[in-house]
Protein backbone atom coordinates (compact mmCIF):
# COMPACT_ATOMS: atom_id res chain seq x y z
CA UNK A 1 0.00 0.00 0.00
CA UNK A 2 1.20 3.53 -0.78
CA UNK A 3 1.67 5.57 2.38
CA UNK A 4 1.10 9.35 2.53
CA UNK A 5 4.85 9.96 2.95
CA UNK A 6 5.73 7.77 0.01
CA UNK A 7 3.12 9.55 -2.08
CA UNK A 8 4.63 12.91 -1.21
CA UNK A 9 8.07 11.66 -2.26
CA UNK A 10 6.69 10.35 -5.58
CA UNK A 11 5.07 13.74 -6.30
CA UNK A 12 8.35 15.56 -5.61
CA UNK A 13 10.59 13.20 -7.58
CA UNK A 14 8.12 13.16 -10.49
CA UNK A 15 9.17 16.70 -11.36
CA UNK A 16 12.77 15.61 -12.07
CA UNK A 17 12.26 14.39 -15.70
CA UNK A 18 10.56 17.68 -16.59
CA UNK A 19 13.40 19.68 -15.07
CA UNK A 20 16.00 17.60 -16.91
CA UNK A 21 14.16 18.18 -20.20
CA UNK A 22 14.32 21.94 -19.67
CA UNK A 23 18.03 21.81 -18.86
CA UNK A 24 19.01 19.90 -22.00
CA UNK A 25 17.58 22.55 -24.36
CA UNK A 26 20.06 25.29 -25.32
CA UNK A 27 21.12 27.47 -28.27
CA UNK A 28 23.95 26.59 -30.62
CA UNK A 29 26.78 28.94 -31.43
CA UNK A 30 26.75 31.66 -34.04
CA UNK A 31 26.43 31.18 -37.79
CA UNK A 32 24.46 33.03 -40.43
CA UNK A 33 24.33 35.27 -43.49
CA UNK A 34 22.49 38.31 -44.79
CA UNK A 35 19.00 37.48 -46.02
CA UNK A 36 17.72 40.91 -47.12
CA UNK A 37 19.49 42.14 -49.15
CA UNK A 38 20.66 38.65 -50.10
CA UNK A 39 24.35 37.90 -49.71
CA UNK A 40 26.30 36.49 -52.66
CA UNK A 41 26.90 33.16 -50.98
CA UNK A 42 23.25 32.79 -49.96
CA UNK A 43 22.00 33.66 -53.45
CA UNK A 44 24.30 31.09 -55.06
CA UNK A 45 23.35 28.45 -52.50
CA UNK A 46 19.68 29.13 -53.25
CA UNK A 47 20.36 28.58 -56.97
CA UNK A 48 21.84 25.16 -56.17
CA UNK A 49 25.53 24.42 -55.47
CA UNK A 50 25.77 21.62 -58.03
CA UNK A 51 24.16 23.50 -60.92
CA UNK A 52 23.64 27.22 -60.24
CA UNK A 53 21.62 29.27 -62.71
CA UNK A 54 23.54 32.54 -62.97
CA UNK A 55 26.86 33.00 -64.74
CA UNK A 56 28.37 34.63 -61.63
CA UNK A 57 27.47 31.73 -59.34
CA UNK A 58 28.74 29.22 -61.91
CA UNK A 59 32.03 31.13 -61.96
CA UNK A 60 32.16 31.10 -58.14
CA UNK A 61 31.78 27.31 -58.11
CA UNK A 62 34.42 26.95 -60.80
CA UNK A 63 36.81 29.04 -58.71
CA UNK A 64 36.13 27.67 -55.23
CA UNK A 65 34.03 24.52 -55.56
CA UNK A 66 30.57 23.65 -54.23
CA UNK A 67 31.54 23.23 -50.57
CA UNK A 68 31.71 26.98 -50.06
CA UNK A 69 28.03 27.21 -51.02
CA UNK A 70 26.95 24.32 -48.80
CA UNK A 71 28.75 26.18 -46.00
CA UNK A 72 26.96 29.44 -46.89
CA UNK A 73 26.52 30.43 -43.22
CA UNK A 74 30.20 30.28 -42.26
CA UNK A 75 32.04 33.15 -43.97
CA UNK A 76 33.82 34.00 -40.75
CA UNK A 77 37.07 34.69 -38.91
CA UNK A 78 37.12 33.02 -35.48
CA UNK A 79 39.65 35.42 -33.93
CA UNK A 80 38.67 38.71 -35.60
CA UNK A 81 37.99 40.66 -32.39
CA UNK A 82 37.08 43.80 -34.30
CA UNK A 83 40.31 43.84 -36.38
CA UNK A 84 38.44 43.51 -39.66
CA UNK A 85 40.44 45.91 -41.83
CA UNK A 86 43.76 44.79 -40.37
CA UNK A 87 43.28 41.08 -41.11
CA UNK A 88 41.18 41.04 -44.31
CA UNK A 89 43.21 42.21 -47.31
CA UNK A 90 41.85 44.30 -50.15
CA UNK A 91 40.30 42.22 -52.88
CA UNK A 92 39.22 39.54 -50.40
CA UNK A 93 36.47 41.23 -48.42
CA UNK A 94 33.67 38.94 -49.59
CA UNK A 95 35.60 35.79 -48.68
CA UNK A 96 36.89 37.29 -45.40
CA UNK A 97 40.35 36.38 -46.67
CA UNK A 98 39.55 32.66 -46.68
CA UNK A 99 40.62 30.61 -49.68
CA UNK A 100 37.57 28.38 -49.28
CA UNK A 101 35.31 31.28 -50.29
CA UNK A 102 37.56 32.88 -52.93
CA UNK A 103 34.86 32.48 -55.58
CA UNK A 104 32.85 35.21 -53.81
CA UNK A 105 35.60 37.76 -54.50
CA UNK A 106 35.33 37.53 -58.29
CA UNK A 107 35.03 41.09 -59.67
CA UNK A 108 32.09 41.12 -62.08
CA UNK A 109 28.96 43.18 -62.67
CA UNK A 110 26.46 40.33 -63.06
CA UNK A 111 26.21 38.96 -59.55
CA UNK A 112 22.54 38.29 -58.60
CA UNK A 113 21.32 41.50 -56.99
CA UNK A 114 18.53 42.91 -54.81
CA UNK A 115 16.61 46.05 -55.81
CA UNK A 116 17.22 48.79 -53.24
CA UNK A 117 15.87 52.29 -52.60
CA UNK A 118 17.21 55.09 -50.46
CA UNK A 119 15.63 55.69 -47.07
CA UNK A 120 14.44 53.45 -44.28
CA UNK A 121 14.88 49.74 -44.96
CA UNK A 122 14.23 46.62 -42.89
CA UNK A 123 17.20 44.29 -42.96
CA UNK A 124 17.09 40.60 -42.09
CA UNK A 125 20.03 38.38 -41.28
CA UNK A 126 19.41 34.63 -41.24
CA UNK A 127 20.88 33.21 -38.02
CA UNK A 128 21.18 29.45 -38.16
CA UNK A 129 22.79 29.73 -34.72
CA UNK A 130 22.02 33.01 -32.92
CA UNK A 131 24.38 34.82 -30.55
CA UNK A 132 24.76 38.22 -28.98
CA UNK A 133 26.70 40.81 -30.94
CA UNK A 134 26.67 43.90 -33.15
CA UNK A 135 25.95 44.41 -36.84
CA UNK A 136 27.54 47.10 -38.99
CA UNK A 137 26.47 47.73 -42.60
CA UNK A 138 28.63 49.64 -45.10
CA UNK A 139 27.80 50.66 -48.66
CA UNK A 140 30.13 51.34 -51.57
CA UNK A 141 31.01 54.90 -52.51
CA UNK A 142 29.72 56.70 -55.58
CA UNK A 143 31.73 55.59 -58.61
CA UNK A 144 32.06 52.01 -57.35
CA UNK A 145 33.26 49.69 -60.12
CA UNK A 146 32.09 46.08 -59.59
CA UNK A 147 34.50 44.83 -62.27
CA UNK A 148 37.46 45.59 -60.01
CA UNK A 149 38.42 43.77 -56.79
CA UNK A 150 36.58 45.21 -53.78
CA UNK A 151 38.81 47.27 -51.48
CA UNK A 152 38.16 48.75 -48.07
CA UNK A 153 38.61 52.16 -49.67
CA UNK A 154 35.62 51.41 -51.93
CA UNK A 155 33.31 51.44 -48.89
CA UNK A 156 32.00 54.55 -47.18
CA UNK A 157 34.12 55.31 -44.11
CA UNK A 158 31.27 54.87 -41.62
CA UNK A 159 28.48 52.28 -41.46
CA UNK A 160 25.06 53.60 -42.50
CA UNK A 161 23.41 51.14 -40.12
CA UNK A 162 24.61 49.80 -36.79
CA UNK A 163 22.73 47.78 -34.18
CA UNK A 164 23.54 45.69 -31.12
CA UNK A 165 21.56 42.56 -30.18
CA UNK A 166 18.67 43.10 -32.63
CA UNK A 167 15.39 41.23 -32.34
CA UNK A 168 15.35 37.62 -33.52
CA UNK A 169 12.16 36.76 -35.44
CA UNK A 170 11.49 33.51 -37.25
CA UNK A 171 15.14 32.52 -37.25
CA UNK A 172 16.42 35.89 -38.51
CA UNK A 173 17.72 39.04 -36.89
CA UNK A 174 15.56 42.00 -37.93
CA UNK A 175 16.65 45.63 -37.74
CA UNK A 176 16.19 48.87 -39.65
CA UNK A 177 18.61 51.32 -41.19
CA UNK A 178 18.54 54.41 -43.40
CA UNK A 179 20.04 53.62 -46.79
CA UNK A 180 21.87 56.59 -48.35
CA UNK A 181 20.90 57.89 -51.76
CA UNK A 182 22.69 56.04 -54.52
CA UNK A 183 22.17 55.14 -58.17
CA UNK A 184 23.12 52.16 -60.26
CA UNK A 185 24.90 49.10 -58.97
CA UNK A 186 26.41 49.00 -55.46
CA UNK A 187 27.39 46.57 -52.73
CA UNK A 188 26.41 46.41 -49.05
CA UNK A 189 29.05 44.89 -46.79
CA UNK A 190 27.99 43.52 -43.40
CA UNK A 191 30.08 42.73 -40.35
CA UNK A 192 28.57 40.71 -37.51
CA UNK A 193 30.93 40.84 -34.54
CA UNK A 194 29.98 38.59 -31.65
CA UNK A 195 30.20 40.13 -28.18
CA UNK A 196 30.68 36.80 -26.40
CA UNK A 197 33.54 35.68 -28.68
CA UNK A 198 36.17 37.24 -30.98
CA UNK A 199 34.46 35.52 -33.93
CA UNK A 200 33.00 37.70 -36.69
CA UNK A 201 30.96 37.00 -39.83
CA UNK A 202 31.02 38.87 -43.14
CA UNK A 203 28.76 39.17 -46.19
CA UNK A 204 28.66 40.93 -49.54
CA UNK A 205 25.20 41.80 -50.87
CA UNK A 206 24.90 43.14 -54.41
CA UNK A 207 22.19 45.79 -54.80
CA UNK A 208 20.82 47.98 -57.58
CA UNK A 209 19.31 51.45 -57.32
CA UNK A 210 17.15 53.20 -59.88
CA UNK A 211 18.62 55.94 -62.00
CA UNK A 212 21.44 56.28 -64.48
CA UNK A 213 23.91 53.68 -63.37
CA UNK A 214 25.73 51.66 -65.95
CA UNK A 215 28.51 49.94 -64.07
CA UNK A 216 31.66 51.97 -64.57
CA UNK A 217 33.74 50.31 -67.25
CA UNK A 218 31.48 47.24 -67.26
CA UNK A 219 29.05 47.97 -70.06
CA UNK A 220 26.31 46.30 -67.97
CA UNK A 221 23.26 48.20 -66.84
CA UNK A 222 22.25 48.04 -63.19
CA UNK A 223 19.01 46.24 -63.90
CA UNK A 224 20.42 43.59 -66.23
CA UNK A 225 21.79 41.29 -63.50
CA UNK A 226 19.58 38.40 -62.29
CA UNK A 227 17.50 38.96 -59.19
CA UNK A 228 18.92 37.43 -56.03
CA UNK A 229 16.78 35.11 -53.90
CA UNK A 230 17.45 33.91 -50.36
CA UNK A 231 17.37 30.17 -49.60
CA UNK A 232 14.15 28.97 -47.98
CA UNK A 233 13.86 26.53 -45.08
CA UNK A 234 13.46 23.54 -47.39
CA UNK A 235 16.64 24.39 -49.31
CA UNK A 236 18.58 24.92 -46.09
CA UNK A 237 17.38 21.60 -44.69
CA UNK A 238 18.17 19.78 -47.94
CA UNK A 239 21.74 21.09 -48.03
CA UNK A 240 22.51 20.62 -44.33
CA UNK A 241 23.76 17.06 -44.84
CA UNK A 242 26.58 18.29 -47.09
CA UNK A 243 27.64 21.16 -44.85
CA UNK A 244 30.91 20.92 -42.94
CA UNK A 245 30.01 23.74 -40.55
CA UNK A 246 30.69 22.66 -36.97
CA UNK A 247 28.15 24.21 -34.59
CA UNK A 248 29.75 22.64 -31.52
CA UNK A 249 32.72 24.98 -31.40
CA UNK A 250 33.56 28.50 -32.47
CA UNK A 251 32.93 28.02 -36.18
CA UNK A 252 35.68 28.34 -38.73
CA UNK A 253 37.96 25.56 -39.84
CA UNK A 254 38.74 22.98 -37.18
CA UNK A 255 42.43 22.94 -36.41
CA UNK A 256 43.32 25.77 -38.82
CA UNK A 257 41.22 28.66 -37.55
CA UNK A 258 44.15 31.05 -37.15
CA UNK A 259 45.04 30.80 -40.85
CA UNK A 260 41.45 30.57 -42.09
CA UNK A 261 42.17 27.62 -44.39
CA UNK A 262 39.29 25.43 -45.62
CA UNK A 263 38.47 22.36 -43.54
CA UNK A 264 38.11 19.02 -45.30
CA UNK A 265 34.64 17.45 -44.98
CA UNK A 266 34.57 14.85 -42.19
CA UNK A 267 33.94 11.21 -42.94
CA UNK A 268 30.45 9.90 -42.23
CA UNK A 269 29.93 9.61 -38.50
CA UNK A 270 33.26 11.24 -37.63
CA UNK A 271 33.20 13.94 -34.98
CA UNK A 272 35.70 16.78 -34.63
CA UNK A 273 37.88 17.16 -31.55
CA UNK A 274 35.90 20.28 -30.66
CA UNK A 275 32.63 18.37 -30.91
CA UNK A 276 33.91 15.57 -28.67
CA UNK A 277 35.24 18.04 -26.14
CA UNK A 278 31.96 20.00 -26.13
CA UNK A 279 29.95 16.79 -25.70
CA UNK A 280 32.14 15.74 -22.75
CA UNK A 281 31.68 19.10 -21.08
CA UNK A 282 27.95 18.99 -21.76
CA UNK A 283 27.66 15.50 -20.22
CA UNK A 284 29.62 16.61 -17.16
CA UNK A 285 27.44 19.70 -16.73
CA UNK A 286 24.24 17.69 -17.12
CA UNK A 287 25.47 15.17 -14.52
CA UNK A 288 26.12 17.97 -12.03
CA UNK A 289 22.75 19.56 -12.80
CA UNK A 290 20.98 16.22 -12.36
CA UNK A 291 22.69 15.78 -8.99
CA UNK A 292 21.50 19.22 -7.91
CA UNK A 293 17.97 18.36 -9.02
CA UNK A 294 18.01 15.09 -7.05
CA UNK A 295 19.19 16.98 -3.97
CA UNK A 296 16.46 19.58 -4.43
CA UNK A 297 13.86 16.86 -4.94
CA UNK A 298 14.98 15.10 -1.75
CA UNK A 299 14.68 18.34 0.17
CA UNK A 300 11.24 18.92 -1.35
CA UNK A 301 10.17 15.42 -0.31
CA UNK A 302 11.40 16.06 3.23
CA UNK A 303 9.39 19.26 3.41
CA UNK A 304 6.40 17.37 2.03
CA UNK A 305 6.75 14.79 4.86
CA UNK A 306 6.71 17.57 7.39
CA UNK A 307 3.73 19.21 5.75
CA UNK A 308 1.66 16.01 6.04
CA UNK A 309 1.60 16.52 9.80
CA UNK A 310 1.82 20.28 9.97
CA UNK A 311 0.79 22.38 6.95
CA UNK A 312 1.25 25.62 8.89
CA UNK A 313 4.92 24.88 9.41
CA UNK A 314 5.47 24.56 5.63
CA UNK A 315 3.71 27.88 5.08
CA UNK A 316 6.34 29.62 7.22
CA UNK A 317 9.31 28.06 5.33
CA UNK A 318 11.46 30.71 3.66
CA UNK A 319 11.65 33.19 6.48
CA UNK A 320 9.93 36.24 4.93
CA UNK A 321 6.43 37.42 4.11
CA UNK A 322 7.00 37.27 0.35
CA UNK A 323 7.29 33.48 0.31
CA UNK A 324 4.42 32.75 2.68
CA UNK A 325 1.59 32.81 0.09
CA UNK A 326 3.55 30.51 -2.23
CA UNK A 327 4.40 28.10 0.58
CA UNK A 328 0.81 28.12 1.84
CA UNK A 329 -0.46 27.32 -1.66
CA UNK A 330 2.03 24.46 -1.88
CA UNK A 331 0.92 23.17 1.49
CA UNK A 332 -2.70 23.20 0.37
CA UNK A 333 -1.88 21.18 -2.75
CA UNK A 334 0.16 18.69 -0.77
CA UNK A 335 -2.56 18.38 1.88
CA UNK A 336 -5.12 17.64 -0.83
CA UNK A 337 -2.87 14.98 -2.29
CA UNK A 338 -2.31 13.39 1.09
CA UNK A 339 -6.05 13.35 1.71
CA UNK A 340 -6.61 11.49 -1.55
CA UNK A 341 -3.94 8.96 -0.68
CA UNK A 342 -5.50 8.41 2.77
CA UNK A 343 -8.90 7.85 1.15
CA UNK A 344 -7.49 5.34 -1.30
CA UNK A 345 -5.73 3.50 1.52
CA UNK A 346 -8.89 3.37 3.62
CA UNK A 347 -10.90 1.97 0.71
CA UNK A 348 -8.30 -0.74 0.11
CA UNK A 349 -8.25 -1.73 3.78
CA UNK A 350 -12.07 -1.85 3.84
CA UNK A 351 -12.08 -4.02 0.73
CA UNK A 352 -9.53 -6.38 2.28
CA UNK A 353 -11.60 -6.70 5.47
CA UNK A 354 -14.72 -7.41 3.37
CA UNK A 355 -12.94 -10.21 1.54
CA UNK A 356 -11.70 -11.54 4.91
Amino acid sequence: MTTPRRGARIAAVGAVPLALTALTAGPAVAHGSMQNPVSRVSACFAEGPESPDSAACKAAVAAGGTQALYDWNEVNIPDAAGRHQQIIPDGKLCSAGRDKYKGLDLPRADWPATAMTAGKHTFTYRATAPHRGSFELYITKDGYDPTKPLRWADLEAKPFAKVTDPTLKGGSYVFTGKVPKKSGRHLIYSVWQRSDSPEAFYTCSDVTFEGAGAAKGAGVKAGSAPTASAPDDAQIAAGAGKSTVDHHGHGGDSGTESTHQPRQPKAAGEKSAEAKKAEAKSAEAKSAEAKDIRTTSANTAARADASAGNGERLARTGGDDSTAPIAMGGAAVLAAGVAVLFAVGNRRRAAQRGRG
